[in-house]
């Protein structure tokens, strides 16, 4: 892929491997809600088909079921040919915008404003959540909210305003060095990614991650002031954008000169892992991109292919009971499932409850929350009641919209609930080993 491909350019060898089998229809979770062919992953590449043939042209309605699907990714875990959705997915939403079948001019300017402004300024994201973390500290929001004053607002934005996340009082930069190494002797010299939003709103899962990563023998480099990584621009069909992100990351890290490039965010991941095929056609950074996907791995995964260092109990644990949401982008994109779930299991005191349904989508989906609200609702429903359905205290995920979509269900149902990244878990163990503190 590249950031120029169109559906009548791609590997049309990529198309053809649907068989139109439907063992991927159970799984999609808008085929479920609305048992419509469309909106099955069949029926889109069969949409995507007739393009890439000639026989149908990109119009609005296309361009709308592109953005109805989640890109969960749960078919290509069900699909018996490996089909590569992801692939497709991502080159159709392309062809939707250059189409020009949905601009208007509202939605242009969001687009410029957020993914081409907002989004590729990471000091400009960073004022917005300075500004964020005042108007939430200073009583702003509670004030705002208490005179009802969100009544006033479109039907939109009100339910884009209960949505706000609580910024962080401190970033990755202000919680984490540059460069940090273990006491104990370093086995590994790895780079750390920090995210825009998880920058800004679950910095503290950023500084877990280099604690887990140092206890484990990892010398840990984190660039300061790090761009998006470009997969909310990959997803929303803006490659040309994504590339040039991706040519940011690569100037940041030298993947050559590191064991392992650590992301924590797994919608972010998914999409770090592609940087070799993104800039397959870049003949300065295609070597670099290739070395890049070689190196990028999950935190979770990275721990586990190590042979990750199990905390000490203290005797003095208080049980826990702790489900597991699978990110869609982690199980499905990944194939990550088993790592998280071991590590969780070797954290004492924790108990894992399995929850039904664990790898459905949780309706987060990057931006879907905010493009698509009532069928994200559907799904934050369904999900918070197989989550309560288990009797735990403490929902454990490693995406920070699957983050963010658990705590505001639950905040909507009124139960308390802890959302965590299982990272976050296994440094509190770490750091409640006796003599933590002379170790770090």
């Amino acid at each position: 892929m590249s950031a120029h491909d169109t559906l009548r350019t791609m590997d049309y060898a990529v198309l053809q491997q649907c068989m139109h089998c439907g063992m991927c229809l159970p799984t999609c979770p808008t085929y479920d809600a609305t048992r419509q062919e469309r909106n099955s992953p069949r029926g889109r590449i069969s949409l995507m088909r007739a393009i890439a043939d000639g026989r149908l042209d990109a119009t609005k309605a296309f361009a709308q079921e592109m953005y109805f699907c989640l890109g969960c990714l749960a078919c290509e875990t069900a699909c018996p040919a490996g089909v590569d959705y992801a692939h497709l997915f991502e080159v159709a939403r392309a062809e939707s915008e250059r189409s020009g079948v949905l601009a208007g001019p509202r939605r242009s300017l969001l687009r410029r404003v957020l993914l081409r402004g907002l989004f590729t300024r990471p000091r400009l994201l960073r004022a917005v959540g300075r500004l964020l973390r005042f108007y939430q500290a200073s009583g702003l929001q509670s004030l705002f909210r208490g005179l009802r004053l969100n009544a006033l607002l479109p039907a939109r934005f009100r339910w884009l305003e209960g949505q706000t996340p609580t910024a962080r009082r401190e970033f990755s930069d202000d919680l984490i060095q540059p460069r940090e190494a273990p006491a104990g002797g370093i086995k590994y010299r790895v780079g750390l990614l920090t995210g825009c939003v998880q920058d800004i709103v679950l910095s503290d899962v950023n500084r877990d991650t280099v604690d887990a990563l140092l206890a484990n023998g990892c010398e840990v480099v984190t660039p300061p002031v790090q761009s998006c990584c470009g997969s909310l621009h990959a997803h929303n069909g803006d490659l040309d954008t994504a590339a040039a992100l991706a040519r940011r990351q690569l100037d940041a890290f030298d993947p050559f000169a590191l064991d392992a490039i650590i992301t924590n965010a797994a919608g972010c991941g998914s999409h770090l892992k592609t940087y070799d095929r993104l800039l397959a056609n870049d003949p300065v950074y295609a070597p670099r991109a290739a070395e890049w996907t070689r190196k990028l791995r999950d935190i979770n995964e990275w721990l586990v292919e190590i042979g990750w260092r199990r905390p000490l109990a203290t005797g003095r644990e208080t049980p826990v009971k702790a489900t597991y949401h699978e990110a869609c982008h982690l199980c499905h994109g990944q194939k990550i499932s088993r790592q998280p779930r071991e590590i969780l299991r070797g954290i004492p005191g924790l108990e894992l409850v399995e929850m039904a349904e664990a790898t459905w989508c949780c309706g987060s989906a990057g931006v879907y929350n905010i493009t698509q609200p009532e069928m994200a609702s559907r799904l934050q429903q369904r999900k918070m009641g197989h989550v309560f359905a288990t009797g735990a205290a403490l929902a454990v995920t490693a995406n920070p919209g699957c983050h963010l979509q658990l705590a505001h269900g639950a905040k909507l149902a009124g139960r308390p609930l802890e959302v965590a990244h299982p990272v976050s878990l296994l440094a509190r163990a770490y750091r409640a080993e006796p003599g933590a503190g002379q170790r770090q």
